[in-house]
């Protein structure tokens, strides 16, 4: 989301005659988009302003700005020059991109420049984003904005502010112009993509999470589509359905379960049950044979005990993900659970059972690799391989990453691969078509 978030800011500002920069050294603005989820993201955006600091000495004009959800929570710190060892010119929010070009005129003057304004209606429908630094293969359409789950751990609700959809022609009209400039590959992005709703006003008809899937799979057979992310309380059959019906969706489900242990969840607010959960599993398993599944986990969350623990392992080994973002739980402030539940595991604690799913995780993704071996692929190039240019890469419809030798592909091509090897992390093969 902090991606094509970026894309929409390059898109106000090069409109505004700024230009893009891939060296900070020639920069007159430098924006640092952020977020807040985890104390560590903040951690390392205030060390990239302190970096930052030693080039105002080089161009004393030079602008440094703020941008997304960190701005919004750290706003009073941010521009106060004592305390963090910092000095910032501009504070921007989510939702307050439009307004860049005029804050810079009062940054330009000297002027301490701030919008955090939330908004119950901003989606930036009608900007088209610069793809600034993509591979010209795969891009990102953000669908939806803010968030309305109040899971008790996060603070997106109060940075990204009231759940709001954009208009589905407008996703489907960018979907084309995308796939018409080469693009093959594109993630419809939000919070929670299942509580996607769009109603039109003048039959009173909603278009939901599935039917604006479909609509954007049916731009073009060759256009692959993903979805990032789902919460498992809003999971349908039916959205399943679509997917099972068009083959260029892709057969990859993040499917975030933070936690094994019904008790825990229900502390994080999260409105589902490890059973509910289960049969979300089961039921992507029935529709979507083979499908992919990764998930999201948080070690050490408050009054987390042994046994709960335990029951998050337990669901690891039982649903078989094939990845996983892993995390230790970090207090924010503000949330509900910083203002109910005492973080009262110990440091050391929450990194032991962080490494215990870490461990189990890569022996999972190494388990379903190698069931790829001996099967064949269809792969989207994306580029060279990072190892040697002798070789390309790209993802499968599993969104497995596929290293193969190149034999003239391009990015953009399709390739059958014959998987002949695997890491936890990688299938090694060799194309079989051109």
């Amino acid at each position: 989301m902090n991606f094509s978030d970026s894309e929409i800011v390059a898109s106000v500002m090069t409109d505004n005659q700024y230009s893009t920069t891939q060296d900070h050294n020639e920069a007159d603005v430098i924006f640092l988009n952020t977020c807040s989820i985890r104390d560590n993201a903040e951690q390392k955006v205030l060390n990239r302003l302190k970096q930052l600091q030693s080039l105002r000495k080089k161009k004393p004009g030079l602008i440094i700005g703020v941008l997304g959800c960190m701005a919004e929570r750290m706003k009073t710190s941010l521009l106060e020059e004592s305390g963090l060892g910092i000095r910032v010119d501009m504070v921007v929010g989510p939702d307050a991109y439009r307004d860049l070009p005029q804050l810079m005129l009062d940054a330009e003057s000297g002027h301490k420049a701030i919008n955090i304004i939330l908004s119950s209606e901003e989606t930036y429908a009608d900007i088209t984003p610069v793809r600034y630094a993509s591979n010209g293969v795969s891009a990102f359409i953000s669908i939806m904005r803010g968030c309305e789950n109040f899971c008790s751990y996060c603070v997106v609700p109060f940075t990204r502010g009231k759940e709001r959809s954009r208009d589905p022609q407008t996703i489907v009209g960018e979907a084309r112009e995308l796939f018409e400039a080469g693009y093959r590959e594109i993630t419809l992005l939000g919070q929670n993509v299942n509580s996607y709703r769009w109603l039109k006003e003048e039959n009173g008809l909603a278009t939901g999470f599935p039917q604006l899937i479909e609509m954007v799979a049916r731009v073009s057979p060759w256009l692959r589509v993903r979805f990032a992310t789902s919460h498992p309380k809003d999971m349908s059959d039916e959205l399943l359905e679509v997917i099972a019906r068009n083959p260029n969706i892709c057969r990859a489900i993040h499917l975030p379960m933070q936690s094994g242990s019904s008790s825990v969840l229900k502390r994080m607010n999260r409105k589902y049950t490890s059973e509910d959960y289960k049969s979300r599993i089961e039921a992507i398993r029935r529709f979507i044979p083979g499908c992919a599944i990764s998930t999201d986990i948080i070690a050490g969350f408050c009054g987390e005990t042994p046994e709960e623990h335990q029951q998050t392992l337990d669901m690891m080994e039982w649903a078989g993900f094939d990845f996983a973002f892993m995390f230790k739980y970090s207090e924010r402030e503000g949330t509900l659970a910083a203002k109910k539940y005492d973080d009262d595991i110990a440091e050391e604690v929450k990194t032991s059972r962080l490494q215990e799913i870490i461990k189990l995780q890569q022996k999972l993704s190494l388990k379903s690799n190698k069931r790829d071996v001996g099967t064949v692929v269809e792969v989207l190039v994306e580029g060279p391989s990072k190892r040697s240019p002798d070789f390309v890469s790209g993802r499968s419809s599993h969104n497995k990453v596929v290293v193969f030798p190149d034999k003239g592909y391009k990015p953009g091509d399709y390739v059958m691969v014959k998987v002949n090897s695997c890491t936890a992390a990688t299938l090694l093969g060799e194309g079989i078509s051109d």
